[in-house]
């Protein structure tokens, strides 16, 4: 089943923009976010073996990468102890290894949750294909201008589109929709990102 959240993201690329020095990718972000996310409501970080489910305590993060080969989905471990430089130092590693077919199969079998974001290709809203074992993926659009109640004023400000895709037999709607409200506080307030 699938859960969908219009999240303003405004504050996030705010926030980017005033980061000094080399600045972590929108996607960056977003990957910092599932993992806290994540460990807010566990029942989402899980994989599913046949009639068990096998729950997981730290966010185990694979990013669907674009390669001449097909997707790849390399996965950043124990993302939520990676603070925003060093998720984007892994993850930069990560797509470079991907796209000359040098990574490990360690390197991507396994993972807790994934994300793939399409974005980058103007792909406003689209729904994705979980990776079995895992329990569930997240598909992320492009940042799109659109009006938002801000205190009862209308403002048009970037919005992301995000969809979550769950295998029910692990994961119920209520505890999808708590995952969804952590993901669009952490994505809205990104000063909680910044910390480890």
């Amino acid at each position: 089943f699938y859960v969908r959240r219009r999240v303003r993201a405004d504050r996030l690329l705010a926030h980017r923009a005033a980061t000094t020095g080399e600045k972590p990718s929108v996607n960056d972000y977003l990957i910092r976010a599932c993992a806290l996310a994540l460990l807010e409501v566990p029942a989402v970080n899980i994989q599913v073996h046949g009639t068990d489910i096998h729950q997981f305590h730290q966010a185990d993060i694979a990013v669907a990468v674009a390669t001449d080969r097909g997707l790849v989905t390399p996965i950043v471990f124990g993302a939520d102890d990676l603070g925003l430089a060093e998720i984007a130092n892994a993850m930069k590693g990560l797509a470079q290894k991907a796209r000359s077919g040098k990574l490990r199969p360690e390197e991507f079998s396994g993972g807790s949750f994934s994300l793939s974001n399409l974005g980058g290709f103007g792909v406003e809203q689209f729904d994705a294909i979980i990776n079995p074992p895992q329990g569930a993926i997240l598909a992320v659009g492009t940042a799109r201008p659109e009006p938002i109640d801000d205190d009862g004023a209308i403002r048009i400000v970037p919005v992301l589109h995000l969809s979550l895709s769950c295998d029910h037999r692990a994961i119920d709607g209520a505890d999808a929709g708590r995952f969804m409200a952590a993901l669009a506080r952490l994505i809205e307030q990104p000063a909680l990102l910044t910390g480890v």
